[in-house]
């Protein structure tokens, strides 16, 4: 069983299986999104993201846990293939949270 998962995995790399979102980059949103907001503004933007991401990574592993059983089983990555991988949305959001982080950082923000 162990050996099938490790060869489901190498073959989820080939057939692009839904990526883990620990692994997934941030999107480059651009410098001046958040630009003009006042710290607390800055601090609840930064929940929301924080939360969105939690609940998005959470999805995106179940995508990845089901492609790769659905790789094992049937040699399809099924998650991904029924829209079900959100990569772009997790990447975007990071990019959100980086730039909130950056801004922040620039108000002396705590």
């Amino acid at each position: 069983m162990k050996r099938a998962l490790i060869g489901a995995s190498a073959l989820c790399i080939l057939v692009s299986c839904a990526e883990r979102p620990e692994n997934i980059a941030a999107a480059d949103i651009g410098s001046d999104v958040y630009r003009g907001q006042t710290c607390s503004q800055l601090a609840e933007r930064n929940l929301h993201y924080t939360q969105q991401l939690e609940t998005l990574s959470a999805d995106q592993n179940r995508a990845a846990n089901a492609d790769t059983w659905g790789v094992v089983l049937l040699g399809l990555p099924l998650s991904s293939m029924s829209g079900n991988d959100r990569e772009t949305e997790i990447a975007v959001t990071r990019g959100h949270l980086n730039e909130i982080e950056t801004a922040r950082q620039a108000r002396n923000c705590e």
